[in-house]
């Protein structure tokens, strides 16, 4: 490290209470869908980004007991000793590269179900569950409470035992029961928990208090605390009760993570929270009160914002959970005078998805993110070529951009060539609706890395025919053309009976809008069957420029699948905001002239709209016309990616395009091995 590297204050130590902090770098608990049932898979994730110079490396919520079974999600989990070894395994992959290893201990109090264990659930007061499950919560008793402190003493004291430098009570995101007992909604106790903020805030005090006296002599103790609910006085306020709780508790913690709640708030997507740094306001009193360090979140990506901060004395550490997962190496692209290498997180959430469906953690970003393990994949890191061969590569979408980026960084001589005036395809032209801004670096980062390298020819207005393609006389090609939404209605709702659509129709397509085509003068009726983004982000972008939209879904909820990125209320609000009629549970039966008609999902009655057109916004053609004249003229390699293949996520045409790259000249059956490893569990009975 060079004193001249403007960024050297962000690669000062820190310490945190008995353990130092080799510089500012915190990853901060985030979940990877890969905990307790795939730990070899988790640990490698986290060792990733201890490789990358992070100096803290936390994992997820880590159960402490079974009345805190968050099944059948793939959280962390420490019921008891049997836990810990698997848990060695990422303390060993995140020491070997000279980081902290933190845990983020929980109990979920209402908002776990317990579905696997049938275990009671308990809350501060009689409650609901989290979610829509036909079950309640009991209210904890005092002997409950004393349970469950020891409960969390002895996840302390086992996840020392798993060498755990930094231990964490949890009081956030509205998922936890230190947390619920401190919000007067929740707890409606008249004892000595209940009541008062002080009374409230007992619990948490008494975990502090625990877990320094368990564990306080080797490790340090962190509380991650949600300053502000986002409810206004409805909750708690970071400018109120969540300064009070600071000061209640000032410096019984080793670290202070602050963050605001719930997990829509705190990990807000780019379309509602463009900003980084957008958390800033609320923690920004909490160094005026305490002497123990602070870490901050709020999807830092720039590296100036991050100095900025801790100059201003907002936080001591750099918190990150989304941009580590996007770039794991962001603090030796610092330390290394590399910002131009930064893969920026784009907010799209993704990550978030993933949990939220139980599956391993992807990014759009990052293809290798939860390929660690299971692939032997690393986002730095790809094996150099097995020959002199030139590749081709058609399409500069994300698919075909990532495929090309990581053929060149293996050694190969490449040749990328799209058809339109520039990079991007659907990236390119998505980024450019409401909101979707910051998905362009998806684009940027790759473009700039093409360009820098000797081996590789870019070029555009470049649409190629089977004809041309043989000209070139390259063996080994690569066809990412994407693909085109369909104008016939056909999607998931419509498969048994095809809408009527008439020839005198104004129908149009998503592509139709992004390709600068506005609707006539009239009502516009969207109809959305794909149910992710698109059709909400068209609607907003219409109604903006002041048409009258009719948006309708077959759907119970608009954008449905954005229910996983933890923006489908942010989403449905902004429509309703702008004044768009929404039709839920409906299907398109017929477009007639002006009139689109629609059935109800459950009766089948019919309704009419009065439209002067109708954006159609439903499924895919792939664009497939060029791969297959390419058969039969004697390539060595033709491989269809991207939405060609399989029309998808933008996610899934950056991991197919860098799958394509990482697999050429591998043999197949050997690259076919990777989709079967998995982790097995062992059968012998405990």
């Amino acid at each position: 490290m060079s004193d001249a590297n403007p960024y050297a204050m962000l690669l000062e130590p820190v310490q945190i209470g008995p353990v130092t902090a080799r510089n500012r770098f915190y990853q901060v608990p985030h979940c990877t869908g890969l905990g307790h049932l795939r730990p070899r898979a988790d640990a490698a994730v986290r060792g990733m980004k201890a490789e990358g110079g992070w100096a803290v490396v936390s994992n997820q919520e880590t159960e402490i007991h079974p009345t805190s079974d968050l099944s059948p999600y793939a959280e962390g989990r420490l019921w008891d000793a049997r836990d810990v070894p698997a848990l060695w395994l990422m303390t060993d992959a995140v020491h070997a590269h000279g980081a902290l290893a933190a845990i983020q201990l929980v109990h979920n109090g209402n908002h776990a179900q317990n579905l696997l264990t049938r275990a009671p659930v308990l809350a501060p007061s009689e409650m609901s569950v989290d979610m829509t499950h036909p079950k309640q919560a009991q209210a904890m008793d005092k002997a409950d409470i004393r349970e469950f402190r020891r409960w969390h003493r002895e996840a302390a004291l086992r996840a020392k035992d798993a060498g755990f430098d930094i231990i964490y009570v949890y009081a956030g995101h509205n998922m936890t029961l230190a947390q619920h007992f401190m919000l007067p909604h929740m707890n409606q106790r008249s004892d000595e928990y209940g009541g008062s903020l002080e009374n409230r805030v007992r619990l948490t005090r008494e975990l502090l208090e625990d877990t320094h006296e368990a564990v306080g002599d080797s490790c340090a103790v962190a509380l991650r605390f949600a300053i502000d609910e986002m409810v206004g006085a409805d909750g708690m306020q970071a400018s109120e009760e969540g300064r009070a709780v600071v000061e209640l508790l000032a410096d019984l913690p080793d670290l202070w993570d602050v963050n605001v709640a719930d997990w829509s708030n705190d990990s807000a997507t780019t379309r509602f929270q463009p900003g980084d740094g957008y958390q800033n306001a609320f923690l920004s009193h909490v160094k005026q009160i305490t002497r123990k360090p602070v870490v901050g979140v709020g999807r830092l990506t720039s590296p100036d914002m991050m100095l900025s901060m801790v100059k201003k004395g907002i936080v001591d550490l750099i918190g990150a959970a989304r941009p580590s997962i996007a770039d794991p190496f962001i603090p030796k692209k610092i330390e290394e005078g590399r910002i131009d290498e930064i893969r920026e997180c784009i907010g799209c959430n993704i990550c978030v998805s993933s949990d939220n469906l139980g599956i391993p953690i992807r990014c759009t970003q990052n293809p290798t993110m939860g390929e660690e393990w299971r692939r032997g994949w690393h986002p730095e890191i790809i094996p150099p070529k097995k020959s002199n061969a030139d590749t081709l590569v058609i399409g500069g979408g994300p698919a075909g951009l990532e495929c090309a980026t990581q053929l060149a960084r293996r050694g190969y001589q490449v040749t990328l060539a799209e058809a339109s005036a520039e990079f991007g395809g659907r990236v390119a032209k998505e980024s450019k609706l409401p909101g979707l801004a910051a998905w362009s670096r998806v684009v940027d980062y790759r473009l700039i890395d093409l360009k820098q390298r000797g081996n590789v020819q870019l070029f555009t207005d470049s649409r190629l025919d089977g004809d041309q393609v043989a000209e070139l006389g390259v063996e080994h090609v690569f066809v990412a053309t994407g693909s085109h939404w369909r104008t016939d209605g056909i999607g998931r709702s419509t498969q048994r009976h095809m809408p009527q659509i008439e020839q005198t129709a104004k129908v149009l397509t998503p592509d139709d809008i992004m390709n600068g085509l506005l609707p006539p003068d009239g009502p516009v009726m969207i109809y959305d069957d794909d149910h992710i983004y698109l059709a909400g982000v068209i609607a907003e972008k219409l109604a903006t420029a002041g048409y009258q939209v009719v948006f309708v879904t077959p759907e119970s909820l608009v954008s449905t699948y954005a229910v996983n990125t933890l923006e489908q209320p942010r989403i449905q609000a902004r429509l309703i905001e702008l004044g768009i009629d929404i039709r839920c549970n409906q299907v398109l039966t017929a477009v007639k002239g002006d009139i689109a008609r629609i059935g109800c999902a459950f009766t089948g009655r019919e309704t009419d709209i009065p439209c002067a057109s109708t954006i159609l916004v439903t499924e895919r053609h792939r664009e497939t016309a060029l791969y297959d004249s390419l058969h039969g003229i004697g390539l060595k390699t033709l491989e269809l990616i991207g939405d060609a293949a399989s029309p998808g996520l933008i996610v899934d045409a950056v991991f197919a395009g860098h799958r394509a790259a990482r697999d050429f000249e591998r043999p197949k059956a050997e690259a076919d091995k990777d989709w079967f490893r998995r982790e097995i569990i062992d059968l012998e009975e405990t």
